[in-house]
């Protein structure tokens, strides 16, 4: 997702140009891989209070206080306190989510604060953070992923438990036009609505006896966290036979935004980084941002650490009625943040080379937004 402004790309390549290298510079995505080796007893850190920034859905706030929670297992001489608040897309519950005009919308009133002093850090799910930053702010800690995959949850008293089994004409809930797109592409005798809310708003307009929906597709991380799991019937991903989807950039992890130059926070968080995730989303975020995607385009992907060191990636770029697809996968060595920045950026021109950009194109072409002059 870009911010409401188009900002200048903060990877170390500008989009889809195959004849560039690496440049010397490190990609501002995620905090220079040093912070890797920064120990607690080195951190200088003093007792002052850091203001931990989130959305105020109940997901969010949970995730906020299992960072709470491991911040103050790494440095419980600090006090810590969440401010909690709404943002546009929050807010907003009734637009589908492909039809905002700006898109940073779930970050934009934190990074505000976030700049203004009033925080010290955000925690966001890193899927949804724009993959060019705002001026000033990076991600200063990606910490261990949660299962990534997209999952299925069928309506209670349905005796389905996966995609294959719904009869024609079932309603299938999501806000995603990448989980829709891709089981158009499998099924295209399945209906789809927009479900917005949150979590639990979700499930309940899912279970309502007068309710439309058959099954919901969410991410299984966030049920994973409020406690839901056993409402998952599917998961969802690349060998799942009957459904198989890749997840949205980032899903399942949790990033930490800081200020640029902030090394007091950066200290703080250093041992909370996790570098597996980190180089996964690093390599996944470039790929999205060469491809120039967002949430409202259908780009799944799909990291998988095959060895230490070694990662394979598989992405996917569907049209909105899933009739055109193209899919690239590629395995190579991973061992710190420019392999990664660099490994997506390859892996992108591979679905460029194969057709992605038409498809992307026409989809900017006939996104309404796009008609009426709103900005990408």
């Amino acid at each position: 997702m870009a911010t409401h402004e188009q900002l200048e790309s903060t990877s170390s390549r500008p989009v889809l140009d195959p004849t560039l290298t690496m440049q010397d510079e490190s990609s501002k995505d995620v905090a220079p891989s040093a912070a890797f080796k920064r120990k607690s007893d080195e951190a200088n850190i003093t007792a002052d209070t850091i203001h931990i920034g989130t959305r105020k859905s109940a997901l969010a706030v949970i995730q906020a206080e299992m960072v709470l929670a491991e911040l103050k297992k790494a440095h419980p001489e600090t006090q810590y306190e969440i401010h909690a608040m709404s943002t546009m897309g929050d807010k907003n519950q009734v637009t589908a989510l492909h039809e905002f005009g700006a898109k940073s919308l779930w970050t934009h009133e934190l990074e505000a604060q976030l700049l203004e002093g009033k925080l010290d850090l955000i925690v966001h799910c890193l899927k949804d953070m724009p993959t060019q930053l705002p001026p000033k702010c990076t991600i200063g800690c990606i910490m261990e992923r949660e299962d990534p995959r997209d999952c299925v949850i069928m309506k209670k008293g349905l005796e389905y438990k996966t995609l294959l089994e719904l009869p024609e004409g079932s309603v299938v809930g999501t806000s995603s036009v990448r989980r829709s797109a891709q089981v158009k592409r499998k099924y295209p005798h399945l209906k789809f609505k927009d479900v917005r809310g949150n979590v639990g708003t979700r499930l309940n307009k899912l279970d309502a006896a007068d309710g439309e929906y058959t099954c919901l597709i969410l991410a299984a991380a966030g049920i994973i966290r409020m406690n839901w799991k056993d409402r998952i019937t599917q998961y969802l991903d690349s060998k799942t036979v009957g459904g198989g989807l890749l997840h949205a950039v980032g899903q399942g992890a949790l990033a930490i935004e800081i200020r640029e130059g902030d090394e007091k926070t950066l200290n703080v968080l250093a041992e909370l980084i996790n570098e597996d995730s980190t180089f996964a989303g690093t390599a996944e975020r470039s790929l999205m941002r060469t491809l120039e995607g967002g949430c409202s385009v259908p780009i799944g992907v799909e990291t998988t650490w095959i060895e230490k060191g070694k990662l394979l990636m598989k992405a996917i770029v569907v049209s909105l009625d899933g009739t055109e697809s193209v899919e690239a996968e590629r395995l190579g060595e991973v061992l710190n943040v420019r392999d990664a920045d660099e490994f997506g950026w390859e892996l992108a021109q591979d679905l460029v080379k194969k057709g992605a950009a038409k498809i992307l194109e026409a989809i900017n072409l006939n996104r309404p937004v796009i008609a009426e002059g709103g900005g990408a």
